[in-house]
């Protein structure tokens, strides 16, 4: 097969799957729930802050870095930059899919054109590859579902393959490949974090082989794994923290709630091989595991060459059976179990069965040589249509249960998707797939609107709250499942108080409604967070004790106020008194929590160098910029203003604590038992005034 041709192929391939996508997307587009929400809106907020889309515009690096504070930005950059193109309905949204859809399946056919020779054989045998990813429904899913999970498989996929390629033992190492591999590991994790799970082993058996090789291969390694390092490092650094702590719940906590089974079980073990009939269909996982029982069969009988220079390339095997196996020991490792956490191994085990499709076309060409020309062709042929149309089947009954619902009709009565609008928070009691904080906050936004919804009701403390400083807020009637206590109180003072009045009604397609309420006229909010802002703040000259208080309110007020519109007059007015009165401690105190709550540790940093000369005997200003410079990796510093407090104020354990710390993670492991001593010590200082005040509260 000519090189134009297998091209002019592998794109019809890409056509004809864009082409289902579409229809689909046309005739069942749906609503976005939680998740594909809550990835729309990331889309959005870095399309607003490259310029591309109204309603925004650049305001740096750090802004942008403020945008993905959990999950990296990759994805959400590219998606945002075709929204800009394609609309920002989340169909027209949905075409940045059918672009990793188009990355998956270039990368799919290159692997595969490295695991056969000649060319002759490997471009027929890639496009079948190609073929069988495009008809799994696990990836069809993918195809039609706003998440991250279809970006994740093909990126880890072309690193794989850019991985391999360097690592081909009859190849003279290529420094172009080496550059390329590092860029498609780096775009891997910049994507999600959890490509870790399958390039973590991947990159440890590059690192053993590159050992194991010559100097210039070693020092291609080196350069790779210094420029993954570098594209991480900017993102990494800024979000370190948010990232753990994300990662800590999306892993550990979401699979202890969820019941997820241990990773020393057998229920475990099996839970991802258990999914693979329905994630690659019965068709595709049964015709391709015989072929690879008869290839291995003719193997034993000498029938076939094993797998060398001839047409199957051995080392190219190996890699692939490697990686798909150490790749599932990896993810299985992981605490939280879902079926889309195993997606960016299936490209790996399609091209597995692809090759046991190939094998039974071989079969049927030396079965009946006459007919060779066509024979297997069709055959091959009539068991694609088989599959297609077992996936066809799911997809169609999964997209029947896409939920429609008022949403839109609710943000355009509500004032969202206006350009130029003024921003606004719509509270939002019910979370349902249909009608959720996410879902507004996106349909708010669109074509330049400022309406973002945020969630109330998980709490009685959030009651208050709602009626003292809400203006809009959206109720729901009728049967919602299970509802929270706090969420019926809420909605019962929302409708009783006197405070809200009914806007509008607006029917649910399965029974019941949703209402909108806005705040009358006669009945003014409190005055805004700014003006109570600066006391909470002077709080932390208490120390631990202080930060409770701080943070709660602060968690209820980003709910009312989506936007944080109360940072700006808060600076401003800190700005005026401390230009009036260099002294005012409120005011240090105010711009601290303020750069903290803004992920700024150097401007926190400049704040409580001030609060430490005006306040020297209390050990909290010093603790606290230890803290933030810890937070801006900068450890030498933050050991150093440990140290100095420590002297001069005696030696506090959680002055020591900081120090001993801060030192270690700046290169004095000498200090480590040191650390390990007082750590306790000082974690166990602080809980108990976190404690004290607690029950001080209650």
């Amino acid at each position: 097969m000519a090189a134009g041709a297998f091209r002019a192929l592998l794109l019809l391939i890409w056509v004809l799957a864009t082409a289902a996508d579409r229809l689909w997307w046309t005739r069942h587009g749906g609503l976005p729930a939680w998740d594909q929400a809550d990835y729309l809106n990331s889309a959005l907020d870095h399309g607003r802050a490259l310029g591309l889309l109204p309603g925004g515009g650049w305001q740096g690096w750090q802004a942008l870095l403020d945008l993905s504070p959990k999950i990296p930005p990759l994805g959400s950059l590219i998606n945002g930059a075709v929204i800009a193109v394609s609309g920002d309905a989340p169909a027209q949204a949905a075409w940045s899919l059918s672009f990793w859809n188009g990355l998956l399946l270039w990368a799919t056919a290159g692997w595969a054109l490295n695991l056969r020779s000649p060319q002759r054989l490997a471009r027929p045998f890639a496009l079948l590859a190609a073929a069988v990813v495009s008809l799994a429904p696990m990836l069809l899913e993918l195809r039609t579902d706003y998440l991250l999970e279809l970006p994740l498989t093909a990126c880890v996929t072309l690193a794989l393959w850019r991985l391999g390629c360097w690592l081909e033992p009859h190849r003279q190492s290529s420094w172009w490949q080496a550059f390329a591999a590092a860029l498609a590991v780096s775009a891997a994790l910049l994507v999600k974090q959890s490509a870790l799970l399958v390039l973590i082993p991947a990159c440890a058996w590059a690192v053993v082989v590159a050992l194991r090789s010559g100097v210039r291969r070693q020092a291609q390694l080196a350069v790779g794994l210094t420029l993954v390092a570098l594209s991480l490092l900017p993102w990494l650094r800024h979000n370190w923290i948010t990232t753990l702590g994300g990662t800590n719940r999306a892993v550990i906590e979401s699979a202890a709630l969820e019941g997820d089974p241990g990773v020393l079980t057998l229920v475990g073990w099996l839970w991802y091989p258990r999914l693979l009939p329905d994630q690659v269909g019965w068709v595709l996982l049964l015709v391709g595991l015989s072929g690879l029982v008869l290839l291995l069969q003719q193997w034993l009988c000498g029938l076939v060459a094993p797998p060398r220079d001839g047409a199957d390339r051995r080392q190219g095997w190996v890699w692939l059976v490697g990686m798909l196996v150490l790749g599932w020991l990896f993810t299985n490792l992981s605490p939280n179990k879902d079926s889309r956490y195993i997606a960016p191994l299936l490209p790996l085990l399609l091209l597995l069965l692809s090759r046991g499709w190939l094998q039974w076309g071989l079969w049927i060409r030396r079965r009946w040589p006459v007919h060779a020309r066509w024979l297997p062709g069709l055959a091959l042929a009539a068991g694609g249509l088989a599959a297609a149309t077992h996936g066809w089947m799911q997809q169609s009954a999964r997209l029947q249960n896409r939920h429609q619902g008022p949403l839109e009709s609710i943000v355009q009565r509500a004032g969202g998707g206006v350009p130029g609008a003024a921003p606004g928070t719509l509270i939002v009691v019910p979370s349902t797939p249909d009608l959720n904080q996410h879902n507004v906050s996106y349909y708010g936004r669109r074509n330049g609107g400022q309406l973002v919804g945020r969630q109330l009701g998980g709490s009685l403390d959030h009651v208050q709250p709602v009626l003292d400083h809400a203006e809009l807020v959206l109720l729901a009637e009728g049967d919602q499942g299970s509802v929270r206590k706090a969420a019926r109180r809420l909605d019962r003072a929302v409708r009783e108080a006197g405070v809200f009045e009914r806007v509008e009604t607006f029917p649910r397609p399965g029974g019941g409604s949703y209402s909108l309420w806005s705040r009358r006229a006669d009945v003014p909010a409190l005055p805004g967070f700014d003006q109570r802002f600066p006391a909470l703040a002077s709080a932390l000259e208490k120390g631990p004790s202080g930060l409770e208080p701080i943070f709660s309110s602060v968690a209820i007020e980003h709910m009312l106020d989506g936007h944080f519109l109360y940072r700006g007059p808060t600076r401003e007015a800190a700005l005026t008194r401390l230009n009036a009165d260099p002294e005012d401690r409120q005011a240090r105190w105010t711009l601290a929590l303020l750069a903290v709550l803004a992920n700024r540790p150097l401007e926190a940093s400049r704040q409580f160098a001030g609060l430490e000369q005006r306040l020297p005997n209390n050990a909290w200003p010093s603790a606290f910029r230890a803290v933030v410079l810890l937070a801006g990796w900068d450890p030498g510093k933050a050991a150093a203003v440990a140290a100095a407090a420590g002297e001069r104020l005696g030696n506090q354990p959680v002055l020591r604590g900081l120090d001993a710390a801060a030192s270690v993670l700046s290169g004095a492991i000498w200090r480590i038992p040191e650390a390990v001593e007082i750590l306790p010590e000082a974690i166990r200082l602080v809980e108990e005034s976190l404690e004290t005040q607690e029950n001080a509260s209650s």
